[in-house]
This record gives C-alpha cells, structure tokens and sequence, in this order.
C-alpha cells in the first residue's frame, strides 16, 4: 500500500488546535486526479461544510490540467466528501458545538486513489500562536546550540 503526500495544511496547524481526524475519499473528475498526480494542488484555505446530509470540501484548489482540452474543470469547485453515513453524523454533531470546524490537514495519494485527512478543530487565539511561535524558537536555538558543540 503505496502512500505519497502530494499536499499539506500547514496554515491550519497554526490557526486551529487540531483534533480527532478521519480518511475521506473525494468525488473527483478525470482531469482533477491528473493535476493532483502532478501536484498541482493548494489545500491551504480549504474547510469542508455539512449541507443536506453530506460533507462538501470548499475552497480546495486544483490547478487546470494543461494537456487537457478547454472542457477543463474548474479550480474552485464543491468537492463531495466520501464518507459513511455513521461517520458524517458523528462529524456533523461535533461541529454543531461551539467553535468546533472542519479543516483539510492532508491529502495523499493511497494506492492510486486521491485520500483527504479532515480534522476536528478548534481555532486559536491570538496568545495561543504567539506562544506556540515563541516555543518554536527556543526549541530551534537549542537544537542550533548542541549541534554547535563539540564533545
């Protein structure tokens, strides 16, 4: 089972604590998998919706496949989410709590199909980022000093 990332969320895991995450697959046409085999791909601005009892990926873009012809899809379409009726109950509950959202964190490729990793998450405070950044830093400064040392 053949496991390549092709994009990463790196936005949400700064604005959001990030929770519980599950595996969905995503209703896609031809041209969209082309342009995620190659990559060209941006889930940074991507949330997902619950409407009439299902789960639809918003603002996820897919760049145009070049090779194909003008009857190319569009970049900033509704994606469907492909999940079990159990599990977007469970979700949709869990958002109807105050504050809770829907985030896209990943989006691989699992055995030649398109996968999306959706998150559970609560977003943060302002405070919340500016010490998550002030601990990155003095993580990185440590590191720099050991590496710098000679036993």
């Amino acid at each position: 089972m053949a496991i390549k990332t092709v994009a990463t969320n790196k936005k949400a895991y700064h604005d959001y604590f990030i929770g519980e995450s599950v595996e969905a697959g995503l209703a896609l046409t031809g041209t969209e998998i082309k342009s995620i085999r190659a990559g060209a791909v941006n889930i940074s601005d991507a949330y997902i919706k619950p409407y009439k009892g299902e789960l639809w990926l918003e603002n996820m873009h897919i760049a145009r496949y070049a090779p194909s012809s003008y009857m190319s899809h569009d970049p900033l379409r509704r994606r469907k989410l492909l999940l079990h009726k159990r599990e977007i109950r469970n979700l949709t509950s869990k958002i109807a709590q105050k504050g809770f959202t829907l985030v896209a964190t990943k989006l691989y490729l699992k055995d030649s199909l398109a996968k999306l990793e959706v998150a559970l998450a609560k977003g943060k405070k302002l405070y919340n980022k500016k010490e998550d950044i002030a601990k990155k830093d003095t993580e990185r400064e440590l590191q720099r000093s050991f590496s710098h040392q000679r036993f």
